[in-house]
């Protein structure tokens, strides 16, 4: 459901917030290695959650990318970043025109599946997701 670019910018901020609660900053090449993405994507998409101050980024011998342990990020604010929120909107069938008063073939079906997308993203905080990570449970590579 979300663009590539937006599965990569979610996996690399749950990546940078797994080595943020360890003190870490990673830099480019550990987050697209971590994560299996192409190093210059991962560095376009960085840049970008960095400029919108998604995560964060220090220059210099001790640099990279991190986010603060008590951070209250969800993901909803990584997908409106890079996807927009067309994906919590959109038609099912990427239609220009579609509502209840003139629906696709799959509005009804959609609208439950969008709605509930909708809510995991806004209500999920991305460091309980780092913690899951660090403690094994879960995986962003296998």
């Amino acid at each position: 459901m979300f663009s590539k670019a937006c599965e990569y910018g979610i996996r690399a901020v749950l990546f940078i917030a797994k080595q943020s609660l360890q003190d870490l900053r990673p830099n480019i090449t550990e987050i697209a290695k971590a994560v299996d993405s192409p190093e210059p994507f991962t560095a376009k998409v960085c840049q970008q959650l960095a400029r919108e101050n998604v995560i964060r980024s220090r220059k210099g011998p001790n640099g990279g990318f991190y986010l603060e342990k008590n951070s209250t990020l969800k993901l909803a604010e990584i997908v409106a970043v890079i996807d927009g929120d067309a994906i919590f909107n959109g038609c099912g069938l990427g239609l220009r025109e579609c509502s209840s008063e003139k629906p696709c073939p799959v509005h009804d079906q959609f609208m439950v599946v969008r709605n509930g997308l909708k809510h995991m993203c806004e209500n999920t905080l991305v460091m309980d997701l780092a913690s899951n990570l660090e403690e094994g449970e879960t995986f962003l590579k296998v």
